[in-house]
């Protein structure tokens, strides 16, 4: 790997939980790599949901400071499934191209919520995508479901700039 190539990776793995406005935004770069391409080199569509995906787990890890997999035992909650999914491509990313994405859970309600995410390449804005997702844990009725649970408040604190 060339000492650009490893800059680059470098970078991609430092993801920083920065505040904005009124939300805390996790930003994090990474490189577009062959395997999200299709034969022209080009990023196909599909794959930028995985980036969301990718970047809302790594959101929720930094304002919560739990692992993914340790949601059950801090919350008691299985997890946060995506429910809905959108996305506008505004221009293409392509092989080697340094990603910047930025993500924000944008609104709270009682047990859903909407992250935000933004993916810019040479500080334009190529792909800006949303996402609802449901703070879930295995329904007492019928445990072979997921059922939506209320949001505690000390959560969606967290999410809220100083």
């Amino acid at each position: 790997m060339t000492s650009a190539a490893e800059a680059r990776f470098s970078a991609a793995a430092k993801g920083k939980p920065e505040p904005s406005m009124s939300n805390l935004v996790y930003r994090r770069q990474f490189a577009i790599e062959w395997g999200h391409c299709d034969p022209a080199g080009i990023v196909f569509n599909s794959r930028f949901f995985e980036f969301f995906d990718w970047s809302s787990w790594l959101l929720f890890e930094a304002a919560l400071g739990v692992r993914p997999a340790d949601l059950g035992t801090a919350f008691g909650i299985m997890g946060i499934p995506l429910v809905d999914a959108k996305a506008r491509f505004l221009r293409p990313a392509k092989f080697n191209d340094l990603a910047d994405i930025a993500s924000e859970v944008s609104e709270f309600r009682r047990s859903s919520f909407e992250v935000k995410h933004r993916i810019s390449i040479d500080g334009e804005l190529a792909v800006e995508g949303s996402e609802t997702r449901v703070w879930a844990a295995q329904d007492p009725a019928d445990p072979t479901k997921l059922k939506g649970m209320p949001i505690p408040a000390t959560v969606i604190e967290r999410f809220k700039a100083a």
